[in-house]
């Protein structure tokens, strides 16, 4: 099959443009949107997200400041630090890299994040907006999917879609957004999770599959229908003979699925440009509101 492939750098180029006469607009007024970032420990990986997204933030002009906090930093500390900062007139956004240290409770930390400021939309009230259908910030990542799916003219109305995972960063948030009824969405949407047995019967139904399992490769061609649409969330290091020692792989094993998929988000350049950069335009969005 000729399968259509989905690039997040694409897309997230077109919203970057979007944003340009947003962003001079709200300087005009005298506004840069400001995004603190709270980075707690060494994680190798989320050093390399919040690299990614200050960088992001300097090529468009806008203000970013990173707060980098020792591993052994406690609840409380951290807790002082966001209210220092939902009162910084600086920072239309706070964004806290997950996952924190284990001494630490995220659910908790999250809810210290005030709403207005919670451009990730993990925030209860904001997760409750969405769940009622009236969205203020949505999560970042399933912003993004809808963002794709929208950019390529793929509706899901009345369409089945499987989301594999149920987090509340991805899994959880993206089976609301596509149920919604509101454009390119009113899907039925079923979520399977570790506790469903036999997976792939449901795969197999899918007009369209959402994987955000964190397992690498793990679904494969004749677990999807021909014709499925398959939007891959996961990226996992896999050892190799390569000059880099690993490759990055999705949730999803692509040549087998490139056989059967009507359409595909390539990993890596599918979801994850898309992340940041509907965490940027949340800034601004942040930034708008408080005028």
């Amino acid at each position: 099959m000729d399968t259509q492939i989905l690039s997040g750098k694409t897309v997230s180029s077109a919203v970057y443009d979007g944003l340009t006469s947003r962003i001079n607009t709200l300087k005009t007024k005298g506004i840069t949107p400001g995004l603190a970032v709270l980075l707690v420990g060494e994680d190798p990986a989320s050093q390399v997200y919040v690299n990614s997204k200050t960088k992001k933030f300097s090529e468009l002009d806008l203000f970013s400041e990173t707060l980098r906090l020792p591993v052994e930093t406690s609840e409380d500390d951290l807790i002082s630090h966001i209210h220092i900062l939902n009162s910084d007139k600086r920072f239309n956004g706070i964004l806290v890299q997950l996952p924190l240290p284990k001494h630490i409770d995220s659910d908790k930390i999250l809810n210290t994040i005030s709403p207005e400021k919670d451009v990730d939309g993990f925030n209860p009230v904001n997760l409750g907006n969405l769940t009622a259908g009236k969205p203020t910030f949505i999560p970042c990542t399933p912003k993004g999917i809808m963002r794709i799916l929208s950019h390529y003219d793929i509706d899901l109305s009345g369409k089945h879609v499987v989301v594999v995972g149920r987090s509340n960063i991805v899994g959880r948030p993206i089976s609301i957004l596509t149920s919604l009824k509101s454009p390119m969405a009113n899907a039925t949407v079923t979520i399977c999770h570790s506790g469903t047995k036999d997976i792939f019967q449901f795969t197999r139904q899918a007009d369209a599959v959402i994987l955000a399992l964190g397992y690498p490769e793990f679904l494969k061609g004749d677990h999807i229908k021909e014709g499925a649409v398959v939007i891959d969330v996961g990226i996992n290091r896999l050892e190799d003979n390569s000059d880099k020692g690993y490759k990055l792989v999705g949730d999803g094993e692509e040549t087998s699925l490139k056989e059967k998929a009507s359409a595909l988000t390539p990993v890596p350049g599918g979801v994850g440009p898309m992340t940041i950069a509907m965490l940027v335009e949340n800034t601004v969005e942040a930034a708008e509101r408080s005028l």
